[in-house]
């Protein structure tokens, strides 16, 4: 098999950290479903707790007395607080273990979560929401390293299909969910159901996986890399949040905030390659797999999370839809997704994760070229009919495409692998979610333009539709603020348009990143799909 990976394939790596006495046997029967119950509950709880707050943002700032604006740093504090937590999983792992560490950022995320819902005031539901981003950071990676160590090789596949579930349908869920809840019940509410949730899933988790530690190992602190990492990641992901609303790189907060990233970022990697115990290890980044798989798919799951973002968007503010119905619409993308998964799990170790990949760039293509033909008449069921679609690929895109970025691994380099894929992952979302807006709007902006090119005064068709307003019995002032309106909804729906049409394309041409890659070596091989074990 002359294109499986090797491992002449990546370059010399530091000494590995000295493997447990007896490798942990998978799970079997009751424990492995229940096992899998906990883990994915708990995955599904923190993704979802990223997006729910979203639609919520105008009844907390209206609660607590603040500006919307204000109230963005609802959503801002959790990410850059789970930002920086997130790539600090693999050292922390080695401190106090895959279990002990997964249990405790568990109950710490409901405890957070209860008192994200008793703030009284907008300044501690903030602090509050830094706390939660900081302990959730180490509950996705390490629910994937938990999962894939539960299976045998030949399942790694299904493992990660589970876990891709609830990983993809999680931020699609959560408008709908947090809009039922803000409208029906209260805004505390979309965090207090996290404390039932988590609470069986830390008590299942520690009761089947206590007797499964990991090697504990009394590293040193990295406190420069640290400190490092705090700083570049906290500015790029304020930067990110707040670049939009400070009208980009006009603002000398978002110029200031883009130099600190930058050369933060640029110091934190040259001082973590060097240093003998590097809080996040790099050098991952020197195998041929991680590099391409990583890259591949961040870049796509920003395209994907970007346009997640979009469409209820512009569902919402220029089709008239509700936070409920804006959900509905989008709730449908689960149904394939669900059903598929099981199916691409069970033979990703089988069939080439390259091809599997490409065919979900292509099934993202076409979604989005079918969106971009999308018009203010556009009716509700054409509008799922791409989002049905879309599951499908959703299902093809994340599992194969994990499994080459962690083929070839072992088990004692897999934490510190998932937390650093899904940082960049993570950041990658939010970066595809602050250029789709941006651009929407610059488009938007662009279209206006040209269609109010002709509106002058004694232009015939400006005229007529003037006098058949006035004769609606609308003042002059009111009809030209509903020309406006129109004008708007039409250059904000091509807008939309442009992007999703834009991103298809993209889809298509990240395919051939794909192929810089190198196939996973089959089952039966020396190194498994999955490279859990």
């Amino acid at each position: 098999m002359s294109d499986a990976i090797t491992a002449d394939d990546a370059p010399a790596a530091p000494p590995a950290p000295p493997a447990p006495p007896t490798p942990m046997k998978p799970l079997a029967g009751t424990a492995l479903v229940l096992g899998t119950l906990s883990l994915s509950l708990a995955t599904f709880m923190n993704v979802l707790d990223s997006s729910i707050a979203n639609v919520s943002l105008p009844a907390i700032a209206g609660d607590l007395g603040v500006s919307p604006n204000q109230g963005t740093w609802v959503i801002t504090s959790f990410g850059v607080a789970n930002a920086i937590s997130v790539p600090l999983t693999g050292w922390l792992t080695q401190r106090f273990g895959a279990v002990r560490l997964f249990t405790m950022s568990v109950l710490l995320f409901v405890l957070t979560s209860w008192l994200c819902g008793f703030a009284m005031s907008l300044e501690m539901l903030i602090a509050c929401r830094v706390l939660q981003g900081l302990v959730a950071g180490p509950m996705i990676p390490l629910s994937q390293t938990l999962l894939l160590s539960s299976y045998p090789p030949s399942k790694a596949g299904t493992a990660l299909a589970l876990w891709g579930m609830t990983t993809l349908v999680a931020p699609v869920v959560g408008p709908l969910l947090g809009g039922w809840i803000t409208d029906n019940v209260s805004w505390p509410w979309i965090f207090y159901i996290n404390v039932p949730v988590g609470l069986i899933a830390a008590g299942l988790t520690w009761s089947i996986y206590r007797k499964r530690e990991t090697v504990i190992r009394k590293l040193p602190i990295d406190s420069v890399g640290l400190a490092l990492l705090v700083l570049w990641v906290a500015a790029l992901q304020v930067m990110l949040d707040k670049g939009k609303e400070e009208s980009w790189f006009e603002s000398e907060m978002i110029v200031i905030l883009g130099v600190i990233a930058l050369v933060g970022f640029a110091v934190f990697v040259v001082w973590e390659l060097t240093d003998k115990h590097p809080v996040v290890d790099l050098r991952l980044f020197g195998r041929r797999n991680f590099l391409f798989g990583v890259v591949t798919l961040s870049i796509a799951y920003g395209l994907f999370f970007g346009n997640v973002v979009l469409l209820p968007l512009w569902l919402q503010q220029y089709m008239g839809y509700t936070a409920t119905t804006a959900g509905m619409a989008l709730a449908p993308v689960g149904i394939l997704a669900i059903l598929m998964s099981p199916i691409v799990g069970k033979n990703v170790s089988r069939v080439d994760p390259r091809w599997m990949g490409s065919l979900a760039f292509i099934g993202f293509a076409l979604v989005l070229w079918m969106r971009s033909n999308f018009t203010t008449q556009t009716d509700f069921a054409s509008i799922m009919v791409p989002t049905i679609l879309q599951g499908a690929a959703m299902a093809l895109f994340f599992i194969p495409l994990t499994t080459i970025a962690l083929s070839g691994l072992t088990p004692d380099r897999m934490p510190a692998a998932a937390g650093l894929s899904n940082f960049v992952r993570i950041t990658a979302g939010a970066m595809g979610t602050s250029i789709a807006t941006t651009l929407w709007e610059s488009r938007a902006a662009l279209h206006h333009a040209h269609m109010t090119e002709r509106l002058a005064v004694g232009d015939p068709v400006t005229t007529d539709m003037l006098a058949k307003l006035a004769a609606a019995g609308l003042s002059p002032e009111q009809g030209l603020i509903q020309v406006n309106r129109l004008i708007d909804q039409q250059a904000f729906t091509r807008a939309a348009d442009d992007i999703f049409l834009g991103s298809a394309v993209l889809f298509l041409c990240l395919i051939t990143m794909i192929w810089l890659t190198k196939r996973p070596a089959r089952v039966g091989a020396p190194a498994d799909a999955g490279g859990a074990h």
